[in-house]
């Protein structure tokens, strides 16, 4: 092994100041010099690494990669990775992988050039934002379990209705069977009535389990209409139960958008229900609630809600969709920060203006999956 050209003791000095560690490293990506927050970092000392090739510090797959791009710069002087940082998983003397951010520069002047990294540990980092992606994952899933909640009045409603007619039809197919010569066909038309009843009864239960239940997979192109109407149910329950006025007003034709489907389903359930509770307000004969879908002139899709109760008030509208937000006695103020958190996830908005001529409106837009038509 080549003796590797030390630095100055100066540089030396100031490579050894540094907080995140500094390797230098010849044409060839050989070692010259180890920074001490290096040694720190990986585990070795400078004079185990010395004169060897920086591949020693990374996984197989970067090691292969990073030769390429020094060499590609010796021959050509094209940049690429030079000026630039990029995460890389780095590899230390006890064999342990851990993520790194790398900066490369080189070192001017000099002929054939040298080149100095800059190696940060984003473990903390990583591990950081992780544990942030899991705690609003696990918000968001409390959020989902108290709008579900508190619609529970209406969905009770609803579900009377497939099962009191369940039990209706048990009781005819009872006395059918009841009389001398019994009407079989009569009796199978009321066991397919009880059969389709429990589909329709089972079809609210798995909505509502979808809606509570923790997210899972890669997100998919999904017809806005379609969310909205699998939700139909479940919004009319909810405005019935409150002596409110609600429509659905569908654009056709809509492209598709990328989703989480039940994700998108939580913010519009939120929003409609943030709606049937401020038109509480209001008397039982002005209560109205639409929930429209159209496309905007860039081509986005987009959703609103809106209603005729008393609107934001400029005091709250400020901090409307801050956490811990709410004028309700018994709110969490976490729903439309949750919402909005959602939304952006989706790299899509959610916005409030007023309503026309009186109440909010809410308008959800989300970017549209390139010719994916509805």
């Amino acid at each position: 092994m080549p003796a590797a050209a030390q630095p100055p003791d100066e540089v030396q000095a100031l490579l050894d100041a540094a907080v995140d560690g500094v390797v230098l490293l010849d044409h060839l990506g050989c070692i010259q010099s180890f920074s001490r927050s290096a040694e720190q970092l990986f585990g070795y000392r400078a004079q185990e690494v010395l004169g060897r090739n920086v591949g020693v510090l990374m996984t197989d797959q970067d090691r292969s990669a990073h030769d390429g791009f020094l060499a590609r710069y010796v021959s050509t002087r094209v940049p690429h990775i030079i000026g630039t940082g990029r995460e890389v998983s780095a590899r230390r003397k006890d064999g342990s992988v851990f993520a790194a951010f790398l900066s490369v520069g080189v070192v001017r002047d000099t002929e054939p050039p040298r080149f100095v990294g800059f190696i940060q540990d984003r473990t903390l980092q990583r591990r950081t934002g992780e544990e942030a992606r899991r705690l609003q994952e696990r918000l968001g899933h409390v959020s989902r379990l108290a709008t579900v909640g508190e619609t529970a009045s209406g969905l009770a409603h609803e579900l009377n209705q497939p099962l009191a007619a369940i039990a209706n039809y048990a009781q005819a197919c009872e006395r059918l069977l009841a009389r001398p010569g019994a009407d079989l066909e009569e009796v199978r038309e009321a066991l397919r009535e009880i059969a389709s009843q429990a589909v329709r009864a089972g079809d609210i239960i798995r909505r509502l389990r979808g809606l509570a239940g923790p997210h899972r997979g890669p997100r998919e192109p999904a017809d806005i209409n379609t969310l909205v109407t699998e939700l139909s149910d479940l919004m009319k329950s909810d405005t019935e139960a409150h002596h409110v006025r609600y429509r659905l007003e569908l654009t056709e034709g809509l492209p598709k958008v990328e989703t989480h489907g039940t994700q998108i389903q939580q913010v519009i359930l939120n929003l409609v229900h943030n709606a049937v509770e401020a038109l509480k307000e209001t008397p039982d004969k002005d209560r109205e609630l639409i929930v429209r879908t159209s496309r905007s002139d860039d081509g986005d899709v987009e959703l609103s809600v809106s209603d005729t109760g008393p609107g934001v008030s400029a005091t709250l509208l400020p901090q409307l969709f801050e956490p811990f937000s709410t004028t309700k006695p018994d709110g969490t103020g976490l729903g439309l920060a949750i919402s909005r958190t959602i939304i952006a996830q989706h790299r899509g908005t959610l916005s409030y203006r007023p309503n026309v001529p009186c109440g909010a409106c809410f308008v959800l837009r989300l970017p549209s999956t390139r010719g994916g038509n509805a």
